[in-house]
């Protein structure tokens, strides 16, 4: 069993900064980690993924160049850093794991989620 707990939500304006973690207990030994958002009334979509090693990251369009995910291992800890951020960015972030390296951008490959953590941006 894996177990996820989000942070670092808040409410900030436009073009503001935030960094999200992610800290996981249990066997993580060689998980591949991700971000999730669900924005309200919206299916929940991919943000950026990393594999174990921390050597592999992809990023979903529209937030490419302005967040970026990374991973201390020796914490158990996954985080994400969210730069210029936009309105459209409001959304319940969630964490996620899965052992597989294929389809990442998929809900359906995570094994394990997080409860989320909420991201409000005010124009």
């Amino acid at each position: 069993q894996v177990q996820l707990v989000e942070s670092g939500g808040g409410l900030v304006q436009a073009g503001d900064s935030l960094r999200l973690s992610c800290a996981a207990s249990g066997r993580t030994l060689g998980y591949r980690m991700a971000w999730f958002r669900q924005a309200p009334g919206k299916e929940r979509e991919f943000v950026a993924t990393i594999s174990w090693s921390g050597g592999s990251t992809d990023y979903e369009d529209s937030v490419k160049g302005r967040f970026t995910i990374s991973r201390d291992n020796a914490k158990n800890t996954v985080y994400l850093q969210m730069n210029s951020l936009k309105p459209e960015d409001t959304a319940l972030y969630y964490c996620a794991t899965t052992k597989r390296g294929t389809n990442l951008s998929q809900r359906s490959v995570y094994d394990y989620w997080g409860q989320g953590t909420r991201v409000t941006v005010s124009s």
